[in-house]
């Protein structure tokens, strides 16, 4: 993965313009702007190809530069030696903002559970989106696990057999630890701690759960073995952690401060600096995932529990990739990861809205044919909730522990509903080892069973 790097900067490409090409005035403060006429904040990688080509690519830079550096916000050093990190806030930034207050607040959670109307749905429907995002950071970071075997294991509970299952239990727990703690500061214990949770047992003698690392030799290569990031030395890492810890600790939530900051950017912010500073052996990415959840549950946006960033970056990984050293190359501007995520965060938003309409819309239907068929007077509440469930094609197979779990009853009522669904030709079931699998029987002959 190449990326052209910016040419140094003149401090005052204007004074130049005039002296050397003043008929050009014009053409050189089209680029005097944040973002390009389609509102795309773009690296020089890009912009390059995008100048006119009778102008001075330095100096067209210059002028870009020159626009960004007036409205940047400093807001934290990193490295070693430190270096000043800023952002610019453009419409893109703002509208995932926007997009994050209007929907994922636990407030907003509360009234999509309430508009459904059928708590209990709701309930196992986002019980199943919640393992979307262990799984694709799983695959993110290699893992050869198919998601749905991969939910099978999460539902399941089977015992991991590889690596790779291992590492998608691992990230699941991760998450869980991520919002029982959230209500915690974030300390050097919570980190290690969560990297414990996140990578024990796979493969202890790479990973070293729990620990930072103690030397120079780790990297970030591409797909190709190129090195795309050496992370500052191993040595200083815990003051340097420590300060990024302390930015977090303080409060930026006051509006009328000069120092405000929206919690969904800081989120973003810490998910920069743990996959900058890079301070395990092994596991960063997924740490710095889970942490940017850990902030965003902590600033009570319960409903990023179920919103899946992961899915969509591992649809695009060079992007992600291209986010951070886009900001490395720059000068350490931020703004090209923020507004990379931002972009993610607002297509899984978009995807979460999606999936609650979709099962607002398949349980009115569904309820619908339960009254004319006559079969609503023949389930009882749990059996409805699970059909429903299967009927949307969330989960496509049930067990007795799966369904002990997410509907929080005991064995014998779990075993009991499902096998009553069996009973009214509505689900059929087969052994898989020493567990029954039970599967919803297609929709024809479902009907077919109930109108013969």
């Amino acid at each position: 993965m190449k990326v052209a790097r910016p040419p140094k900067v003149d401090s005052n490409p204007f004074n130049t313009i005039t002296a050397n090409c003043p008929d050009k005035i014009t053409d050189y403060l089209k680029y005097f702007s944040l973002t390009d006429s389609k509102g795309r904040y773009l690296h020089f990688d890009a912009l390059r190809h995008r100048f006119a080509p009778d102008l001075v690519h330095s100096i067209a830079w210059s002028v870009v530069k020159s626009a960004r550096t007036r409205q940047q916000t400093s807001i934290i050093k990193l490295g070693e030696p430190a270096v000043n990190c800023g952002f610019v806030l453009t419409p893109l930034i703002q509208k995932a903002i926007s997009e994050t207050d209007r929907n994922a607040t636990t407030a907003s959670l509360e009234w999509i559970s309430s508009k459904i109307g059928e708590n209990a749905q709701m309930d196992y429907l986002l019980k199943d989106l919640i393992e979307d995002e262990s799984i694709s950071s799983s695959q993110l970071e290699g893992a050869a696990t198919t998601t749905r075997v991969a939910k099978d294991i999460l539902k399941r509970n089977r015992k991991p057999k590889t690596p790779d299952e291992k590492m998608i239990l691992g990230n699941f727990r991760m998450m869980i630890y991520a919002w029982e703690n959230r209500n915690k500061k974030l300390s050097i214990e919570l980190i290690t701690e969560m990297h414990r949770v996140g990578v024990e047992g796979i493969s202890d003698d790479v990973y070293k759960p729990g620990f930072f690392r103690k030397s120079d030799t780790v990297r970030v290569e591409g797909s190709e073995g190129q090195i795309l990031h050496t992370p500052p030395p191993a040595k200083g890492i815990k003051s340097r952690m420590d300060l990024i810890i302390n930015w977090i600790n303080s409060d930026h939530n006051e509006i009328s401060e000069s120092e405000y900051i929206h919690p969904l950017v800081k989120s973003m912010v810490l998910h920069f600096c743990i996959g900058f500073e890079h301070p395990f052996q092994d596991g960063n990415g997924r740490v710095a995932r889970a942490l940017f959840y850990w902030y965003l549950f902590k600033s009570d946006f319960a409903a990023f529990r179920y919103i899946a960033i992961s899915v969509l970056l591992t649809k695009a990984p060079s992007q992600y990739a291209k986010s951070y050293l886009y900001t490395e190359t720059d000068e350490m501007d931020l703004t090209y990861f923020i507004e990379y995520q931002s972009g993610i965060v607002v297509r899984a938003i978009e995807k979460f809205k999606k999936a609650t309409q979709s099962a607002a819309r398949e349980i009115e239907k569904f309820n619908q044919w339960l009254w004319k068929s006559g079969l609503y007077k023949k389930l009882n509440d749990k059996q409805r909730t699970v059909f429903q469930v299967a009927k949307s094609n969330s989960t496509i197979a049930f067990t007795i522990r799966n369904v002990e779990k997410n509907l929080g009853c005991s064995y014998n009522t779990a075993s009991s509903v499902l096998n009553g669904l069996v009973k009214l030709n509505l689900f059929k079931k087969f052994k898989e080892g020493r567990e029954w699998v039970y599967t919803m029987k297609e929709k024809e002959k479902i009907i077919e069973s109930w109108e013969s």
